[in-house]
């Protein structure tokens, strides 16, 4: 079969490209209908929104990214969102953060067109009707979302962590400019910039492949080794090379591998954010990724990045479970990694001598 791809119509790169919003945004205005802003709770202090072209009759939201977006956060959000317009239909939806507010952007942009809850669009193409328009401003990159057709949610009563993948999940316009990435602190900017190369390296080190993602991840990894292998990963220039890796890594981004869904069993039980969860991961699989773990290992010590042992340390036999449960359940990413009998490698006792290592 041949997979008919979507892309990010728009896009807009580059120092200070933040100050053309205003003109992107005029010809959505003209439809008529508020505009919705969602902003990282981060920025409830500062001064990034009084330097943006928000209006009396718009909508601001602030995201609450302490943890990872939840279906029945998504829902929440709808909710508050749908009873502030009313009858009106949004402009455009907006979102300036990283992968949490992105996602929770784009999901909740589906539901504000489709009927039900978040959890009924867990999975790929359910979403059967167009989005409000949306545009995606990050401000720290990594995940890829701003340019992946998924919105990954934790479904907290299912411990499952698992995207909206769909076209119209998509954002249509993109302004990636490194001054909004400048306030990052450090740890937080390496472990969700890291993210780029692990979904990267997992595609590439895996069965399922084209060779339109792998040019893409071979371009998001040389810039990965570039950013992260300097003397100093946040200078300008870096954090310009990081959201265009990010933006490339998110195009790539198909079947990860063994750290993704290890990763999501730390986000569903212990509720760590993505970024630091896959730098857990990878750091409990030199077995199974030994170059890569090796370089992830080099960067940190060259950026001066933390990564304290023990988080697995006192956890009961019943959380075990849950972490292997929310783990094994990624049949696609596993089976593209080592193959259909994934089950019998990643056992029970090996998943949670995975966990306990770290």
């Amino acid at each position: 079969m041949f997979r008919n791809a979507k892309n990010v119509g728009y896009v807009m790169i580059g120092q200070g490209a933040i100050a053309q919003l205003e003109d992107v945004l005029k010809p959505r205005r003209e439809a008529g209908g508020p505009a919705v802003w969602f902003f990282d709770h981060f920025f409830k202090t500062g001064s990034l929104a009084g330097r943006l072209p928000i209006e009396d009759q718009d909508v601001v939201v602030y995201v609450d990214t302490a943890e990872e977006p939840t279906t029945d956060g998504i829902d929440a959000y709808k909710a508050e969102i749908a009873a502030r317009i009313g009858s009106s239909s949004p402009c455009a939806l907006l979102a300036f953060g990283g992968g949490a507010t992105m996602d929770t952007c784009k999901c909740v942009g589906n539901l504000l067109t489709n009927p039900g809850r978040a959890e009924d669009y867990q999975g790929w193409d359910l979403v059967k009707h167009p989005a409000p328009y949306k545009i995606g401003c990050p401000t720290l990159s990594g995940t890829g979302s701003e340019s992946s057709r998924t919105g990954v949610l934790c479904n907290v009563a299912k411990n499952l962590k698992l995207g909206m993948n769909s076209d119209y999940t998509m954002f249509d316009q993109l302004i990636l400019d490194p001054d909004l990435s400048e306030t990052v602190p450090r740890n937080q900017f390496f472990y969700t910039g890291v993210d780029t190369y692990m979904h990267c390296f997992e595609s590439l080190a895996g069965s399922y492949r084209n060779v339109v993602v792998d040019a893409l991840a071979e371009k998001a990894i040389d810039l990965s080794r570039q950013i992260f292998g300097s003397g100093d990963m946040m200078l300008p220039e870096n954090r310009e090379k990081l959201m265009i890796a990010s933006y490339l890594g998110g195009m790539a981004a198909g079947f990860v591998g063994v750290v993704h869904p290890i990763s999501a069993g730390l986000s569903m039980v212990l509720g760590m954010h993505h970024g630091i969860a896959n730098c857990y991961a990878l750091s409990a699989l030199a077995d199974i990724y030994p170059e890569q773990h090796a370089e992830v290992a080099e960067w940190m010590a060259r950026q001066g990045i933390d990564l304290p042992k023990g988080i697995c340390r006192n956890l009961t036999d019943e959380q075990f479970q849950q972490l292997y449960g929310a783990s094994i359940v990624h049949e696609k990413p596993l089976a593209n990694a080592l193959g259909p009998d994934f089950k019998q490698i990643l056992t029970l006792e090996k998943v949670t001598a995975i966990y306990k290592s770290m």
